[in-house]
């Protein structure tokens, strides 16, 4: 693999989203307009010290089951550690269920989800780069993810929720996060729930969306 500024990581050992190549070639257009080299790949052996450390962020894409070795974690753990940016999208919630350190940067881990529907996002940060643009109310379809835990009480910093009262199916009640951010492991770690469909990464505000969980992400 050639040197590369952002990661996009897509294996998958479980479930594989049909959306992962366009939020592929999403991701590496939003990066490189941000004036970054970027790639994606699927090869587990990507995740090296020498390779994390060229990296100004990782975005693990809809990633689902244990996709990385464990020389792979140790360095991806180090590589958060020491002040990396990792970006988890829509079924990376689902990813590494049995490694705790990465359960520790997502805070919870995701449950399960209703069919594919329309609803309402609630804004709850208007001033993150990920969710400026955004309307308070921000009409969306998407799975509407669901988690094991409440991830608030993880101490994330929560930038979106959900609406229950405009789908069925949603099981956390008024306080249901679809996005949120931290940096209480050395790094800072960003998750969104959306982008089950292909067509969420043409959508503008979705890609604003990435584009400036991106640039939080690598202090831009």
């Amino acid at each position: 693999m050639p040197p590369a500024d952002v990661l996009v990581y897509t294996r998958t050992a479980g479930y594989r989203h049909d959306s992962i190549p366009a939020g592929a070639h999403a991701l590496v257009e939003l990066a490189r307009e941000s004036g970054f080299e970027a790639e994606a790949t699927d090869d587990p052996e990507a995740f090296t010290d020498e390779l994390l450390g060229r990296c100004a962020a990782v975005v693990l894409l809809s990633t689902t089951g244990t996709v990385l070795t464990a020389p792979g974690r140790t360095a991806l753990e180090a590589y958060v550690r020491r002040g990396g940016a990792l970006l988890a999208v829509h079924a990376a919630a689902n990813a590494e269920p049995d490694w705790p350190f990465y359960g520790e940067l997502l805070g919870t881990r995701f449950a399960g989800h209703p069919p594919l529907q329309p609803g309402r996002v609630q804004v709850e940060d208007t001033t993150h780069p990920a969710t400026a643009h955004l309307p308070e109310r921000w009409p969306w379809t998407d799975e509407w993810y669901d988690f094991t835990s409440p991830p608030r009480d993880a101490g994330v910093h929560v930038l979106l929720r959900a609406d229950e009262s405009t789908y069925t199916g949603g099981t956390h009640g008024a306080d249901h996060p679809l996005s949120w951010c931290h940096d209480k492991t050395g790094g800072r770690f960003f998750f969104t729930a959306l982008g089950h469909t292909s067509e969420s990464y043409a959508s503008p505000a979705f890609r604003t969306h990435l584009a400036g969980a991106l640039r939080w992400a690598t202090r831009g």
